[in-house]
């Protein structure tokens, strides 16, 4: 009986995420996006038509209405933002060229319990030169990750709404 009681913890202990991590700060990633410039915050709140405009266009529904965004001296944006994986929220980082196209892709942490792949540098170097108005489509323009399929699922839905806020809310008029 004292057998069954020891195991019990034990087998609790197994199911903590194996992968949790976390990898950048915000200002550590912008420093790897854009080494050496400088950030002006420039945090945007859209409106209920931006909202439906960037919805439009992404196809993926805008969560929620504060857009973390800095300005980079020399050109281009730095983008803070999060999806939800499986189970947990997945923060990650969007570096946009002065034309608004994908420069980079970090993921800024890693809580779920499968599916850490996404952090894959060549994962991620799909999206480079991606812009807003080009299909971003898994399994056909950007590939799965088998085991991770949501999170990916997730992150290219969450990097397709930011190219439509970019050209929304953010592009030069």
């Amino acid at each position: 009986m004292k057998v069954q009681f020891l195991l019990l913890p034990a087998a609790l202990m197994l199911t903590e995420p194996s992968q949790a991590a976390v990898y950048l700060s915000v200002a550590q990633a912008q420093q790897v996006m854009f080494p050496g410039r400088t950030f002006t915050q420039d945090f945007r709140v859209i409106s209920d038509a931006q909202a439906a405009s960037i919805e439009r266009k992404s196809g993926v529904s805008v969560p929620g209405r504060q857009l973390k965004t800095w300005r980079v001296a020399g050109g281009g944006w730095f983008i803070a933002d999060e999806v939800t994986g499986d189970h947990e929220f997945i923060p990650f980082a969007l570096a946009l060229d002065e034309h608004g196209a994908v420069k980079s892709v970090e993921i800024l942490e890693y809580r779920e319990y499968v599916g850490g792949e996404v952090r894959n540098p060549k994962w991620l170097a799909q999206f480079k030169g991606k812009k807003d108005g080009v299909s971003l489509e898994l399994t056909k323009d950007i590939q799965n990750i088998s085991g991770a399929t949501l999170s990916s699922q997730h992150i290219t839905e969450g990097i397709h709404r930011l190219l439509a806020s970019y050209a929304v809310v953010l592009a030069p008029r």
